[in-house]
């Protein structure tokens, strides 16, 4: 959540007023905002997307041992543990097969080395489950994980890819200003939830079919043992992004500046199919351990006909709202006072727009980082105490409801934003390629709205929510006891 304000308040203050004002290039030195906004990259899309990913892991972990531990005793609490192990060796196997060969295509390296980690896992889980318990159900539910994981990441790139129909679409709507760029984007990002929803029911039902709820959580494992892959390809996003940066700013000549630009429109990419990992796997991990929960409190059935589960599952359907809400408003908060610092800094230091006088880089810095430490307390508090004022006031079965209400809109929400996002990203990067009348026209300041817009849709609002639907089924597991 913090990762996300930092870097979308810096992104958004240096476009706004850098581009839209002061008519500078993206990335100028000139710029007082230009270093907190590739300072920011790294913070939300790298190590951001890191903790994310890694609560994911740790999470389904749990899960998967808490409710193991009662299938299989001791064997059910390994197994978990060795496919975490797994994935390390077969992302580490992945990443020799990630070469650019003589066609230069980046984003082919990158799916090839994430298939082949996939790949490797599968055949490590086969050998691991027949090792251990001589039966192949575990491993159906693993490689319905794995595989789904890897096809969330493919099914993303069709809705934020520049090489696609979709992102086509926003590009071309701009021909007829901000607002159908607007809604085009909103409209690809509702459609992009369809097919990632399917997969995650798929993998669901079939992990649940072979293996019950340990499945499930088994699943969810193996969603994210190719997370030492997928944290690489994202990375790849920023580290694109900040090279594109540094040529700009050390005035570099322009065909540098066209290669990096590739590079990015790769980046934003990769990104959101890393997004896509991560939301499907918060989505497997909530449900894992809101199996985890539901065992441990001995609940067997949610009755819908009871008005304290249908409360909670109103009040969990309004959470992800509610938290979107407040990490949107955030950004604008802290973008408004990046604004106003830039603005003061153009009008009071002489000699900036000419080149003769230096930014004062470091205020734009402590302006993001205070806001990111203070905006991320109200929604932190939110997560942490709905589980527990409903668990105590209503009871574990409402607490039942508020989880699945809000794993179930969390994950659409997020799913929306993060794709959406993408799409106005790359739809932006089409036109300054030469299409639609490119850089400069009235079309790219279209799209240059919708990507702005974009930003703390698939940065802030979008990731966050994948916290939130964790965060909550953590607190129901851990505090149990207290609402039986």
């Amino acid at each position: 959540v913090g990762g996300g304000i930092y870097t979308k308040a810096a992104d958004v203050g240096a476009d706004l007023v850098g581009k839209g004002e002061a008519g500078i290039p993206e990335d100028d030195p000139r710029n007082p905002a230009v270093i907190a906004d590739n300072v920011g990259d790294n913070v939300g899309d790298i190590a951001g997307m890191g903790a994310d990913l890694f609560e994911s892991y740790v999470n389904s972990i749990i899960a998967a041992m808490a409710i193991g531990l009662t299938v299989y005793g001791i064997m059910g609490v390994v197994y978990p543990l060795v496919l975490a192990g797994l994935g390390v060796v077969a992302a580490l196997v992945g990443t020799f097969f990630v070469k650019v060969g003589e066609s230069g295509d980046a984003a082919a390296a990158l799916r090839k080395g994430t298939f082949v980690t996939g790949g490797v896992m599968i055949a490590g889980a086969f050998l691991l489950t027949i090792a251990m318990f001589r039966e192949f159900g575990l491993f159906w539910s693993v490689l319905s994980g794995v595989a789904v994981g890897v096809l969330i990441g493919f099914v993303t790139e069709l809705y934020t890819s520049g090489d696609f129909a979709a992102v086509k679409h926003v590009a071309e709507s701009s021909r007829t200003g901000a607002a159908t760029v607007i809604l085009s984007g909103i409209a690809v990002g509702m459609k992009s939830t369809v097919m990632p929803v399917i997969l995650i029911c798929a993998a669901t039902l079939i992990s649940y079919y072979f293996s019950g709820l340990y499945g499930i959580a088994c699943a969810a494992v193996g969603m994210l043992s190719i997370t030492g892959m997928a944290l690489s390809v994202d990375a790849y996003g920023p580290i694109a992004d900040n090279a594109g940066g540094i040529a700009e700013m050390s005035q570099l000549p322009s065909e540098v500046r066209e290669i990096t630009d590739k590079l990015d429109a790769i980046g934003n990419t990769t990104a959101a199919m890393g997004k896509g990992l991560a939301i499907g796997s918060a989505a497997l991990t909530a449900l894992a351990l809101f199996s985890a929960y539901a065992h441990s409190v001995n609940l067997k059935v949610i009755d819908l006909n009871n008005p304290k589960v249908m409360v909670g599952l109103f009040l969990g359907g309004m959470l992800p709202f509610l938290f979107s809400s407040m990490s949107i408003q955030a950004v604008s908060r802290a973008a408004e006072a990046m604004i106003d610092e830039v603005r003061r800094q153009f009008k009071e230091i002489p000699g900036i727009m000419e080149g003769t006088g230096r930014p004062e880089y470091e205020k734009c810095v402590d302006i993001s980082t205070a806001a990111a430490l203070k905006e991320m307390i109200i929604p932190g508090l939110l997560a942490v105490l709905s589980p527990v004022v409903v668990g105590i006031s209503l009871g574990a079965e409402a607490l039942g409801g508020l989880l699945g209400g809000s794993i179930v809109t969390g994950v659409m929400l997020a799913l929306f934003m993060a794709n959406a996002g993408g799409a106005w990203d790359n739809a932006k990067k089409h036109i300054e390629e030469g299409n639609f009348g490119g850089k400069g026209t009235e079309e790219h300041a279209a799209s240059v709205v919708g990507d702005t817009v974009g930003d703390p849709f698939k940065d802030t609002a979008g990731p966050s929510l994948n916290i939130l639907i964790k965060l909550m089924s953590v607190v129901a597991l851990v505090l149990a006891p207290l609402f039986i």
